[in-house]
């Protein structure tokens, strides 16, 4: 089983710069977007053998999931069920026979954390759902976390350490997520190596230098671990300030 996650940053945009080619030749069984940036309606998409599931902002041009799969789901939910987290479409959850998957983009602290505490507000909303998923089937979430969770995540993390996605609240939200039976899987494989990056300013030319950082996750359930076959970051592929990453498994 294959899944692919992006931020396409405006999916509109993303298709004119070969979404569709990566689509086609990655061939993944779940396709999770997550910063789609319209409305229902605003895009026409050919997607023939795939359920497309699409969560919009209230807010046009913001935001927004989407999730295209090949086996239909038992069921769909979007967002969290809490009105206050639940405008800007931040959130798609598929139950599938023999697991969860939960596409999500994590609020951005804002320059200056003028959102921290929205954001750590959605962060203990979200960890109480997916545990109570977890009780009943394992979870695969996937999706733009914003935050670099370790300084190995980042280029320059003694630089960033009081900026949105690498403070210390963030941080530990991570941290207390993984620590409640959830695996980081791209860690799994690859514990130590350092230069993997998802997401790069358009600044300074900060992609071609690989000044970046790694913001874009699968977490599995612990009990997940013994199907995972790899993870990967497809750097090479353009159209966004994000790039896809990977995770293969066998059920």
């Amino acid at each position: 089983m294959k899944l692919i996650s992006w931020n396409v940053n405006g999916l509109r945009a993303v298709m004119k710069k070969g979404f569709m080619e990566f689509f086609t030749e990655a061939n993944a069984d779940v396709f999770c977007l997550q910063e789609i940036k319209l409305q229902e309606g605003q895009i026409d998409m050919n997607l023939p053998g795939y359920y497309t599931y699409w969560n919009y902002a209230h807010k046009k041009g913001y935001s927004g999931t989407a999730i295209f799969t090949k086996q239909q789901p038992l069921s769909i939910q979007y967002g969290l069920g809490i009105e206050e987290l639940d405008t800007e479409g931040r959130m798609i959850t598929l139950e599938f026979d023999s697991h969860y998957v939960v596409t999500v983009y994590t609020p951005n602290s804002q320059h200056g954390l003028l959102r921290l505490d929205y954001r750590l507000m959605w962060e203990d909303a979200i960890l109480t759902f997916i545990k109570t998923l977890d009780i009943h089937k394992p979870v695969l979430l996937c999706g733009d976390l914003n935050v670099a969770h370790n300084e190995i995540d980042l280029k320059n993390p003694k630089a960033n350490k009081k900026n949105s996605g690498f403070t210390p609240e963030e941080r530990g939200k991570m941290t207390q997520f993984l620590e409640c039976g959830f695996v980081d899987t791209f860690r799994h494989f690859y514990p130590e190596e350092e230069g993997h990056y998802s997401w790069w300013s358009y600044r300074s030319n900060c992609r071609k230098k690989n000044v970046g950082w790694r913001i874009d996750y699968f977490l599995a359930s612990h009990r997940l671990e013994s199907h995972l076959q790899s993870a990967k970051i497809h750097k090479d592929v353009w159209g966004s300030d994000h790039c896809p990453v990977e995770l293969q498994l066998e059920f």
